[in-house]
């Protein structure tokens, strides 16, 4: 619970002692994965946000010839399927631990209510959001317009932490390139 306390003094500066305390309180649901398991499987409807204190994980998807990576997550970082929490339909994606894995969630319930209640969490909140909206965007338009050196490099310069925590095959999947290729471009 320290590491969250650490991460949400430093996002939120202006929270008082009295506030951050309520809002710690919420983070009730903890998990412990090993490797390979699932934090949540295809269909499963997404209910928590969460904080990962340790470990590190894969967003995929399955089509007819492969499993695509979409997203990461890894210490100090939030973590959940985003599609699915937001619009409470069944995921189309599964999370799964690359390595052990610890984390802390808070309900969606609990989240929404406190943000109701709390102007300044609202306010980061959103600005949360936005933030995930952009990279989104970001992440769309470097798939579709930009060669596979553009897009490691991008990633190289935007998330340099993604290479020291998930395995080449992963990133070059959320690349969307062989690892074949991935290995070349890291070589240069």
């Amino acid at each position: 619970m320290q590491a969250l306390e650490t991460f949400i003094q430093k996002a939120i500066p202006t929270f008082t002692n009295a506030e951050l305390q309520q809002f710690l309180a919420l983070w009730k649901h903890r998990r412990t994965l090993q490797r390979g398991q699932w934090l949540n499987p295809k269909g499963h409807v997404e209910h928590y946000l969460y904080y990962v204190v340790d470990g590190t994980f894969r967003l995929c998807f399955e089509t007819a010839d492969e499993e695509v990576v979409v997203g990461f997550g890894y210490p100090d970082s939030f973590l959940n399927d985003a599609p699915s929490f937001l619009s409470g339909k069944p995921s189309q994606f599964y999370i799964e631990a690359i390595k052990s894995a610890e984390l802390i969630g808070i309900h969606k319930d609990d989240l929404h209510a406190f943000a109701e209640a709390n102007k300044t969490f609202a306010a980061f909140w959103l600005k949360m959001m936005e933030y995930a909206l952009l990279a989104q965007i970001e992440r769309e338009i470097d798939l579709l317009t930009t060669s596979p050196l553009e897009r490691y490099n991008r990633l190289l310069k935007r998330s340099p932490h993604v290479f020291q925590h998930i395995p080449n095959k992963h990133i070059a999947s959320y690349l969307r390139m062989t690892p074949e290729t991935l290995s070349r471009l890291k070589k240069r």
